[in-house]
């Protein structure tokens, strides 16, 4: 049995996977495939990546080639989420913020730097024509952070997954003042290259396992119920999750890989490009 560890965020685009361990499906091809929930996001994967805790990644796109380029020693073999990913932009709920505007030359709260959360504030300075150079952070963890960060005033804003933080606003506990979806699929599979070295084989048919799934995988009977259940959500936000959420089995292609390192070094995020070899590995 070939034991492989796998890390993602405990959210709903990652159900596909939680489905085919507890079917045993990988156990079936003789892989013990291992899941490690990381709700501090892609920094704390890019991490654990480096530090061989885990052995895939289910990560965020812009993220991962941000640390291949300084050095994570992972390739992506796959994308995994096709569609963007919509971050709600929130302050919390008795914030004196209104406006979007307001928001500029804030604090905002990150899970880490490096993070999805810390990138895409760049990305929405930018898209506001903000002075990035201003762009102030406090380091919150996770999302249980940022709702103590945002309602004791320690940072003044929050970006996260519009679906994943719907109940909190719900709840009245952040208020959202816009979305910044990203300008590119959403989430990729990486794995450390001593893995593709060593497993490709067990690497091909985790892969051809979690596509085959995911082709059907809205047409799953009460998908969108189960879904809710899981993870605590409204049916009727679930189901406009589903409708604008899509998932992918193909290679992501060069020209949005240059689009993201074009962007990424404007923001001054990475010091230069890498060449596709190093960010991309074809199984």
């Amino acid at each position: 049995m070939h034991k492989i560890k796998i890390g993602g965020v405990p959210e709903h685009f990652n159900l596909p996977w939680h489905l085919t361990i507890e079917d045993n499906i990988y156990q079936n091809n003789d892989i013990e495939l291992v899941w490690k929930d990381f709700p501090g996001g892609t920094g704390a994967m890019c991490e654990a990546l480096r530090s061989a805790d885990i052995d895939i990644a289910i990560i965020l796109t812009e993220g991962i080639v941000k640390d291949i380029i300084a050095g994570n020693p992972s390739k992506i073999v796959q994308t995994y989420i096709q569609s963007p990913l919509i971050w709600g932009i929130h302050v919390g709920y008795d914030s004196p913020y209104q406006e979007l505007s307001d928001l500029e030359n804030t604090s905002a709260a990150i899970s880490r730097y490096g993070s999805g959360s810390h990138l895409m504030a760049y990305v929405n300075a930018q898209n506001n024509a903000w002075d990035t150079n201003n762009l102030t952070f406090e380091v919150i963890k996770n999302l249980e952070g940022a709702v103590e960060g945002l309602t004791n005033g320690t940072a003044d804003y929050f970006m996260w997954e519009h679906f994943t933080t719907k109940p909190l606003v719900d709840a009245k506990t952040f208020r959202r003042l816009g979305d910044c979806p990203t300008p590119w699929p959403c989430f990729v599979i990486a794995v450390r290259e001593e893995i593709l070295a060593t497993k490709k084989e067990q690497i091909k048919n985790i892969l051809n396992i979690i596509n085959t799934t995911t082709t059907d995988f809205k047409q799953i009977p009460s998908i969108d119920k189960t879904l809710a259940y899981r993870y605590d959500q409204q049916l009727n936000d679930i189901q406009k999750w589903l409708q604008l959420t899509e998932w992918s089995q193909s290679q992501l292609d060069t020209v949005t890989l240059q689009k993201i390192q074009d962007q990424l070094l404007q923001l001054e995020i990475i010091d230069h490009k890498a060449t596709t070899q190093e960010l991309i590995f074809t199984i």
